[in-house]
């Protein structure tokens, strides 16, 4: 797994890899703006959703969910994914911090409609992941969902 410094470096070239891989049909992205998509129409279905994105990169998704008026909460490690989200969404409320250990303070104050992650949660081992689920459920409004778009295999 990269880490926040790893990410850091990465996010300016982050979203060009991203598209070579999805056009390419190769791993990890490809289907990424399949994904993507079918996400953003099901959001679309609630009107002025409020969403929570976990690792939510350089925006990509929420971006185009923030144009809509969907109401954009987000954590994500990389201190320089959250600037470049920043300038494309300026009113969202996106903080910095480890989702591996929780959702920082201020995100654990809300209800979501949706809560999303995309090609983040690879990174939890599986105890982690059903922790972090059940925790997730804890900030879901009534009939809310989380939806989640990621690589994942049978085994390692």
């Amino acid at each position: 797994m990269l880490d926040k410094k790893e990410f850091d470096l990465w996010a300016d070239g982050y979203d060009k890899t991203v598209g070579i891989s999805d056009e390419k049909n190769t791993y990890p992205f490809a289907g990424y703006k399949k994904v993507l998509g079918f996400i953003f129409q099901t959001i679309m279905k609630t009107e002025n959703a409020i969403v929570l994105d976990i690792g939510f990169g350089t925006g990509t998704l929420t971006t185009k969910l923030y144009e809509q008026g969907c109401s954009i909460y987000g954590q994500d490690f990389s201190s320089r994914m959250i600037e470049l989200a920043s300038e494309k969404m300026p009113n969202a409320h996106l903080y910095q911090g480890d989702f591996s250990k929780e959702l920082v303070e201020p995100l654990q104050n809300f209800r979501y409609d949706y809560i999303v992650a995309t090609y983040s949660l690879h990174h939890l081992t599986d105890d982690q992941k059903k922790d972090f689920f059940l925790e997730l459920r804890n900030h879901l409004k009534e009939n809310g969902k989380i939806i989640i778009g990621d690589v994942a295999f049978e085994t390692r």
